[in-house]
């Protein structure tokens, strides 16, 4: 009886928001918008978790997080505890809990949000993650080696996931990654004021000292090949370089000077070290008027960030209505607080250029909502004749990205769908070749940073299995 009442309470107690910087302020600076829980308000979150005998949140992580046992850590204060049972599941927490889209994973299966508010497991994997990084270091136990070389491509979420769960697993790892910097779509695709450069490249630090080795420049396709590596003494590879191939809307004026792919956009912005303007100067020019093209969160991300780079005026152009916008709730409430204009059920049908060949303005179509299409979304239908033009200086096309072909089409016998992407084995992710494993956005499709790592380490537990039966 006792224990019921006591979960009737938790019920109540209302989730705790988290702190962020003031969007008039943020909307100038490139500083991390959320500020994170303050110790107090981490234990009193904690405290609202009913520690079920079943919990389902943690059948809602991609990563199998051990979520019950280290929120019960932080309830009770123990937040070094916490960041280490954290890290058993999970090789990048502290990115995670800043970029996961949790409400529609573990929290939407948390039984407090049957009646009421789940519990804030995404804000206190930040906080456990934050604390560990900054207070005593955690020792790693190196496990009994196995004389077995695993090469991963890709120094995205896939493949540091992975090269973190084979060498738990007493696997020698070497990631070759394509750009001077590791870290994928972490460091090149998301803004700083979302996912800062050193938390990054912190995690990153602590998978070396696991042992995994990191090479950069290192162009799969290009200075080597998948089947050079197997020839070379690896004994498995696994494949995890993302959808790097930016998709475009093929209207007129696409090839003007100031249209970039938000791929483009945001490495720009990323790795030439744009969010430190004005005090470092960077190749990206914006100008007054930026329309950044799509709803997802990589539009927000880009029109969130021209807004930083100096734009006066940065529009969402999307054909369909808010309802209908597939990006994060907490990204689109941020994008509105800091000023962003959403231009919905509207679609761009022309860029215009002047005699130099740079933008000067956007023609658009107005649209409104029809029956439902096959992806149970309203399908949007153009108004004849509602034509009108806005003047734009540029142009960020966020409509999605595919596959990159370059060690795809370099590697003979690799299955691929008709899109492009690689065919691996539902349960191990082995590819059509003996050895080779492929997981994340490259097997999958353009999809979030939680969904490649638990690729990552699906992908590594079948590697291990493979290895095994090897030897």
């Amino acid at each position: 009886m006792t224990e019921k009442v006591e979960s009737t309470k938790k019920v109540k107690i209302p989730r705790h928001e988290m702190p962020c910087q003031d969007p008039q302020e943020r909307a100038h600076n490139f500083e991390e918008v959320a500020l994170g829980y303050t110790q107090e308000m981490a234990v009193e979150e904690a405290k609202r978790c009913l520690q079920c005998k079943k919990p389902l949140c943690v059948t809602g992580c991609p990563v199998e997080v051990l979520i019950p046992d280290f929120v019960k850590q932080i309830a009770q204060g123990d937040f070094q505890e916490a960041g280490r049972v954290l890290k058993i599941k999970n090789s990048l927490p502290a990115v995670c809990g800043r970029v996961c889209p949790q409400e529609a994973q573990c929290e939407s299966k948390c039984i407090l949000g049957i009646k009421g508010e789940s519990v804030a497991i995404g804000r206190l994997e930040r906080f456990a993650a934050d604390f560990g990084m900054k207070s005593e270091e955690v020792k790693f136990e190196k496990p009994v080696q196995s004389g077995k070389r695993v090469a991963i491509i890709g120094a995205g979420p896939a493949g540091l996931a992975c090269a973190g769960d084979l060498a738990k697993a007493g696997h020698a790892v070497t990631v070759l990654e394509a750009l001077h910097v590791a870290g994928g779509v972490l460091m090149y695709g998301i803004p700083q004021f979302r996912l800062p450069k050193e938390i990054v490249q912190t995690e990153i630090a602590n998978l070396k000292k696991m042992g995994v080795e990191i090479l950069t420049n290192q162009v799969v396709g290009k200075v080597t090949s998948v089947d050079e590596l197997m020839e070379n003494g690896y004994d498995a590879v696994f494949i995890g370089t993302g959808a790097g191939l930016p998709y475009f809307m093929d209207i007129p004026g696409e090839n003007l000077n100031g249209v970039y792919s938000a791929n483009e956009f945001l490495t720009r912005t990323n790795l030439m070290k744009g969010y430190k303007f004005p005090d470092y100067a960077t190749p990206v020019k914006v100008g007054k008027n930026v329309a950044v093209l799509g709803a997802g969160n990589v539009a927000m991300d880009s029109a969130r960030t021209a807004l930083r780079l100096g734009a006066e005026n940065v529009y969402i152009i999307y054909r369909r209505s808010r309802d209908e916008m597939p990006a994060r709730k907490e990204e689109l409430e941020h994008a509105e607080e800091e000023g962003i204009q959403f231009r919905l059920l509207t679609n761009p049908v022309s860029i215009q250029g002047d005699e130099r060949g740079w933008i000067k303005s956007l023609t658009c179509l107005r649209y409104e909502l029809g029956e439902p299409d096959a992806s149970g979304r309203r399908a949007p239908v153009a108004i004849q004749g509602s034509e009108f033009e806005i003047p734009m200086d540029t142009v960020v096309v966020a409509i999605g990205q595919g596959p990159n072909p370059l060690v795809t089409t370099s590697t003979p016998g690799l299955e691929l769908n008709r899109r492009g992407n690689i065919v691996a084995d539902a349960e191990t992710l082995m590819t059509s070749k003996p050895g080779v494993f492929a997981g994340g956005d490259i097997v999958t499709g353009a999809a979030t940073v939680i969904l490649a790592m638990g690729a990552g380490k699906k992908a590594a537990a079948g590697i291990d299995q493979y290895l095994k039966s090897q030897s």
